[in-house]
């Protein structure tokens, strides 16, 4: 799967841009506060329908401008085409179609064009708050299944309802009666996603396992563990045993929502035991099982997203990150361009941006 080609009109601090891209490694370098990350966030909003950096769709516009647009062509392994466009206002819900048809909910576009994004935010993935390791695996199971889409989609919107429905039971107790209702739905769409996680973390472990074993030449054991925060069993019990102890808190104590991921190395929890060497390692490792994981479930090979992550890395960490790419489309942002270059021993068309501007063949 290859993004042949990328036209923006008022995207963030972008104002025109038409590019043609290599199938192989795209380097888009300058210094920072560019443009470079903008366009990088382009692709990833036709991959997904949403910003990796924002929830707000007016900040993806051009200063001044009214709205902005992203198209995007696509080829397949199979040769087939795609064409995707992303039209985003200031003042109304962004429209998504693909190849001229309205693309209504997430899962509608999911498929299209699957990406990896890889930033220097997500070589904190082991340290940061377990909301972003939950991120980590829904958006990697939503690319992938529709049904795993929508339950997500449906599980957060009855938590919505239910967490709203315990703070007005604080007002009016008559209320608790309709609670029911919402508990059934939560567990409902709640035991698939639990269900669904633990299958693909342990997937992802299996890979990233083999990766990291690489790369410490063999000297560490990497594993991933799901952290359930509970059981497809024992839901909906827990759910009743709460009842009160939620009403008070105004909020729903147990739930997928609050589930975690554990990364070990060597049979210690990387989180608080790890170097950041060790840390930023397994990152990684568990970013470049995604790739793997798309490939074998789909058979389409994701495009790479790489957004300034070389300048994070050490020289063995880099040298192996590169030699992982030469069989993907991957997209490179930096700073550096001759020690980027000097990385990657294979042929990377280069792309200079300055004030928005990007620069072709250079």
């Amino acid at each position: 799967m290859e993004v042949t080609g990328v036209t923006l009109k008022n995207f963030r601090n972008i104002a025109n841009a038409d590019v043609t891209l290599d199938g192989g490694v795209n380097i888009f370098f300058g210094e920072n506060a560019q443009g470079k990350t903008n366009f990088l966030e382009a692709i990833y909003v036709c991959s997904t329908g949403r910003s990796q950096r924002t929830k707000y769709d007016r900040e993806l516009v051009l200063f001044g401008e009214k709205e902005a647009h992203v198209r995007l062509y696509v080829k397949r392994e199979n040769n087939l085409s795609d064409r995707i466009d992303a039209h985003i206002k200031i003042s109304e819900r962004k429209g998504i179609a693909v190849n001229g048809i309205a693309v209504k909910k997430s899962s509608e576009l999911f498929g299209t064009l699957y990406t990896v994004i890889f930033s220097p935010d997500d070589l904190q993935l082991i340290k940061s708050a377990p909301s972003e390791r939950r991120k980590f695996m829904d958006m990697q199971l939503a690319q992938l299944d529709p049904v795993y889409c929508d339950a997500l989609s449906q599980y957060y919107r009855v938590l919505k309802h239910r967490n709203n429905l315990l703070k007005n039971i604080q007002k009016n107790p008559s209320l608790k009666e309709t609670l029911f209702a919402w508990d059934s739905q939560l567990v409902q769409y709640g035991c698939k996603l639990i269900k669904e996680r633990r299958k693909f973390i342990e997937k992802i472990s299996d890979i990233a396992s083999l990766r990291h074993k690489f790369i410490s030449d063999g000297k560490e054991e990497l594993s991933l563990e799901y952290c359930a925060d509970i059981t497809e069993e024992a839901f909906e019990e827990k759910l009743k045993e709460a009842t009160e102890r939620d009403i008070f808190s105004g909020t729903t104590n147990y739930g997928p929502h609050r589930d975690d991921i554990e990364f070990v190395i060597n049979g210690s929890n990387a989180r608080i035991y790890g170097s950041q060497g060790q840390q930023r390692t397994a990152a990684l490792c568990a970013k470049l099982a995604q790739v793997d994981i798309i490939e074998s479930e789909t058979n389409q090979k994701p495009v790479l997203l790489l957004d300034d992550v070389l300048s994070e890395l050490d020289e063995k960490r880099q040298y192996f990150l590169m030699d992982c790419i030469n069989d993907i489309q991957t997209v490179i942002t930096c700073t550096g361009i001759e020690d980027t270059i000097k990385k990657y021993t294979g042929k990377a068309k280069l792309f200079k941006v300055e004030k928005g501007n990007i620069i072709h063949d250079i």
